[in-house]
């Protein structure tokens, strides 16, 4: 086969898409997404969290749902009509550590789950605690 043929075939193989659409759904899947964080911070300062704490325990309750949204095979589900609007909040990122361990589970809970976990997590925080310690430092030097 060669490289033209093989593009018309996966021109005629792949599903046209409609991009307004799937920004629409982003949109709003995401835009839920925020409003149940907004709820949330809501709750926590309601009872009786200063705004630093409530904030943090939203990051912690939206990290916990996307996990386990993930572990229960919803999130995909959701992240299959959202694209976008399921990546760019918080539970995308619970999602990215979760999924890859999920994966792995039968290597065993060591050599699979333990081993693949940060498989996309980890670069994240290794090049985001790189880049505060970074930050920090100039921060001292002005």
């Amino acid at each position: 086969m060669t490289p033209q043929e093989y593009g018309e075939f996966v021109k005629q193989e792949t599903p046209n898409s409609n991009i307004c659409i799937n920004c629409l759904k982003a949109f709003i899947i995401g835009g839920i997404i925020c409003v149940i964080g907004q709820g949330l911070l809501n709750f926590y300062k309601g009872i009786g969290l200063n705004q630093d704490d409530a904030g943090m325990m939203v990051s912690v309750t939206l990290v916990f749902l996307g996990a386990l949204l993930t572990g229960l095979g919803i999130y995909p589900k959701i992240a299959k009509h959202a694209g976008a609007g399921t990546i760019v909040p918080i539970t995308g990122f619970a999602n990215s550590i979760a999924a890859p361990a999920l994966e792995a589970k039968t290597e065993g809970y060591v050599l699979g789950v333990g081993a693949k976990i940060f498989t996309i997590a980890g670069p994240v925080i290794l090049f985001g605690a790189l880049a505060s310690v970074i930050a920090g430092i100039i921060y001292m030097l002005i």
